[in-house]
């Protein structure tokens, strides 16, 4: 099992160091355009191998595509990071050019690459690659969903004073602050409904300070998060390498599922060996739908900025 993280930043980092340290892979290539620095991170990561007890062999190179051939999976993290008061749909000029570069340099090496796309603004970027790439539809995955859904387990926990191992919860839609969709109606504490604890203002609370999750670490740390999205990012990776079939939500092309069309946006979807295996229909309520309706709406306004 190889995996290819491009971009060696915080998070691609950080991504290749928890797949290390889960040792599924084989190997994990880190690229970066940088000279010498996706080589420094690996060789760095590579020493924290007898220490954490992985066996996964970590390359890092210099923009030389030839290395990443036959890779399984390939995780796109390139691309400028956010800045306090950007949003994501901010960084699209720039962060569409760099993805179209290298999901082609990818797919060129690897033609049967699954290709997770974590570049902002994300399921913008994962559309992108759909429209310039022939690989089908389940080998292209926008990570939004899963990263989305940690912060609001995180918050419910917050709310619930609960250990967040008695927490379950999903968000949906675009991976943006106003778009994001978290389903209070279905968080569960222990298969018990999160509305038998909490109050409809307390509920309504956790799923605004969810949307803002992204926003409120780049205010604190000046950039974009990383350990998070990392571990997110990991997640989808281990799922698709070891077969699993978890359920994750994740960006993917819809045609008319959730009665959506022509638009990657963020829903339930099983994670396999061939990547999406199938897409998961979910009853939502009336509030749910108009706000995944009005989503979409913002997913498909940042999509006609893009030029195809």
């Amino acid at each position: 099992m190889k995996v290819t993280v491009v971009g060696a930043g915080a998070v691609g980092a950080s991504c290749a160091e928890y797949i290390a340290i889960k040792n599924f892979a084989s190997e994990v290539v880190l690229l970066d355009i940088k000279e010498g620095y996706a080589e420094g991170k690996a060789m760095d990561l590579m020493q924290t191998a007898s220490l954490n007890g992985f066996d996964t062999k970590i390359t890092g190179v210099t923009n030389d595509y030839s290395k990443t051939a036959n890779s399984d999976i390939a995780v796109i993290t390139s691309g400028i990071p956010r800045k306090p008061g950007m949003t994501r749909e901010e960084l699209i000029g720039i962060n569409a050019g760099i993805v179209k570069t290298v999901s082609s340099s990818l797919i060129e090496h690897s033609p049967n690459v699954t290709v997770i796309v974590v570049s902002n603004p994300m399921d913008t970027m994962t559309y992108l690659v759909h429209k310039t790439t022939n690989l089908p539809k389940n080998k292209i995955i926008g990570m939004g969903g899963a990263l989305d859904s940690a912060r609001f387990k995180y918050r419910l926990a917050e709310a619930l004073e609960a250990p967040i191992s008695d927490v379950d919860g999903m968000v949906i839609g675009g991976h943006s602050d106003t778009g994001m969709v978290p389903l209070t109606s279905h968080a569960t504490r222990n298969s018990i409904k999160v509305s038998e604890f909490l109050s409809e203002d307390r509920l309504q609370q956790v799923a605004e300070d969810t949307k803002v999750g992204g926003a409120t670490l780049t205010k604190l740390l000046g950039t974009s998060a990383w350990y998070a999205p990392g571990a997110a990012v990991s997640g989808l990776v281990q799922a698709i390498a070891c077969d699993q079939k978890k359920i994750f939500p994740c960006s993917t092309l819809l045609k008319g599922e959730y009665d959506l069309n022509d638009i990657c946006i963020g829903v339930p979807v099983v994670l396999g060996k061939d990547g999406i295996e199938k897409i998961v229909d979910i009853p939502l309520s009336e509030a749910e739908k108009a706000k995944m309706q009005e989503s979409a709406e913002g997913v498909k306004k940042t999509n006609g900025l893009l030029e195809v």
